[in-house]
C-alpha cells in the first residue's frame, strides 16, 4: 500500500535517481547528441544527417528534458505532501545531465543507496536492460564510492501510467463529435526495434497489454485501434517490428 512504499522509501533509500534517454536543447547540440546514441551502431553518416534534419523542424530541441524536469517538480510536490524529504537527482543516457556526472555528485554528496526511475515503460535491452548497463557503467565509473542502485520495475500497466494515457485520448477524441467518435480508428504507436531484439523480450507483448488497458478504459473495440511502430534504423534487409505508422496511414 501507499503507507507501506512511503515508509520503505523513508527507512531503506537516501536518494531517488531519475535516468532518461536525454535529448538536444539547440541546434549545436543535434550532432554531438546523436553521435551519442549512435556510438557503436553501423548507421551510415547520411542516415545520421537525415534524422538530425527531424530535430530541425523543432529548431533542435527535443521536448523530452523539458518533459523530465516538470516530472522532477511534480514529484518534489508529492514527496513533500507526503514528508519523504529525500533529494532527487537526474541523468541521461546520451545528453546532459550525463549519467556519469550525476553518479558522481551522488557519492560526492555522500548518497549510499538510491531507488532509481527509470522513464521507460516496456522491456527491451534498449529500453531496460541497457539502462541498467548505463547505471553499472556509472557506478564503475565513480568507483568504490558509488552509491547502490535499486530498478523500480516496468509501469506498462501500472493503473496509473494507463490513466494517464486515458485522459490523454479522451482529450484528442473530445476534437471530434460524437457521432465521429464512433467510427474513428486509434493508431497507439511505439519506437520499433529489430525482430532479433523482440524475439528476446516482453516488448511487443507489453506495448499490446498498455493499448488493450487504454482501450478498455475508454470502451473502444478491439477492431477499431491498432499497434503501431515508428523510428526504425539500421539496414533495409534487416527486419522490425511493424507496421510503420507511415505504412499504416496509408493503408488506412
Amino acid at each position: 500500500g501507499q503507507s507501506h512504499g512511503i515508509l520503505l522509501l523513508n527507512s531503506s533509500y537516501d536518494a531517488i535517481l531519475i535516468v532518461s534517454f536525454g535529448g538536444p536543447e539547440k541546434r549545436a547540440d543535434v550532432i554531438p547528441f546523436l553521435e551519442n546514441v549512435l556510438r557503436g551502431r553501423n548507421v551510415p553518416d547520411e542516415r545520421m544527417r537525415e534524422v538530425a534534419e527531424h530535430y530541425e523542424h523543432f529548431g533542435g530541441k527535443s521536448p523530452i528534458n523539458g518533459q523530465v524536469r516538470e516530472l522532477i517538480d511534480a514529484l518534489r510536490v508529492d514527496l513533500d505532501q507526503h514528508s519523504i524529504d529525500l533529494p532527487i537527482y537526474w541523468g541521461n543516457r546520451n545528453w546532459h545531465p550525463m549519467l556519469n556526472d550525476t553518479m558522481q555528485q551522488m557519492a560526492d554528496a555522500g548518497v549510499t543507496r538510491a531507488i532509481a526511475l527509470v522513464l521507460s515503460a516496456y522491456s527491451s535491452y534498449s529500453s531496460c536492460r541497457q539502462y541498467l548497463e548505463n547505471i553499472a557503467d556509472a557506478q564503475q565509473h565513480v568507483g568504490p564510492n558509488a552509491p547502490v542502485v535499486d530498478k523500480i520495475r516496468v509501469f506498462y500497466n501500472n493503473p496509473d501510467y494507463i490513466a494517464a494515457n486515458a485522459d490523454h485520448l479522451r482529450m484528442a477524441l473530445d476534437h471530434f463529435s460524437p457521432q465521429q467518435r464512433q467510427t474513428l480508428h486509434i493508431a497507439y504507436t511505439a519506437h520499433s526495434i529489430p525482430c532479433s531484439m523482440a524475439g528476446t523480450c516482453d516488448y511487443e507483448k507489453q506495448l499490446a497489454e498498455t493499448c488493450r488497458l487504454v482501450s478498455e478504459e475508454l470502451a473502444i473495440p478491439q477492431e477499431r485501434w491498432k499497434l503501431v511502430y515508428q523510428s526504425r534504423s539500421g539496414r533495409p534487409r534487416d527486419p522490425w517490428l511493424e507496421p510503420d505508422i507511415c505504412d499504416h496511414l496509408t493503408a488506412m
